[in-house]
């Protein structure tokens, strides 16, 4: 994954280089032939269960999305049931965006974080129904 590119301007979702921070929380997802087709990551919070998924570059934008989405959650739902999932998406990401809301995702609001190299960035904030 840390050679994956995506193209702008999704490059905001290419590796920064940095060591991963809690890798027990990521979840490799792979074919049947062991080839890596994204990841999933959960981080039990507060108010819910987080949810963050990266998918391979190359899978993008061909129509995958919604399916890889239910995928987790399914994930998500066996391994923290009861609990309420959540995710956020930047806001320029309305490819997303509309793959969550597909899947069942409402927003809920929206923050601000500050990331190295892209500066103040608006997040959208989402729960599933």
């Amino acid at each position: 994954m840390a050679t994956w590119r995506y193209d702008p301007p999704y490059d905001f979702y290419n590796d920064d280089g940095k060591p991963v921070r809690n890798p027990e929380r990521f979840f490799a997802v792979s074919d049947e032939n062991g080839r890596l087709l994204g990841s999933l990551y959960f981080e039990e919070r507060e108010r819910g269960v987080f949810y963050g998924l990266g998918m391979r570059p190359d899978l993008t934008g061909r129509g995958l999305g919604l399916a890889f989405v239910r995928l987790g959650l399914e994930f998500a739902h066996e391994r923290f049931p009861g609990r309420r999932v959540i995710l956020d998406v930047a806001d320029f990401n309305e490819r997303a965006r509309k793959v969550y809301e597909r899947a069942g995702f409402y927003i809920t609001g929206s923050h601000v974080k500050h990331f190295d190299g892209w500066g103040d960035v608006t997040l959208i904030d989402m729960e599933e129904r």
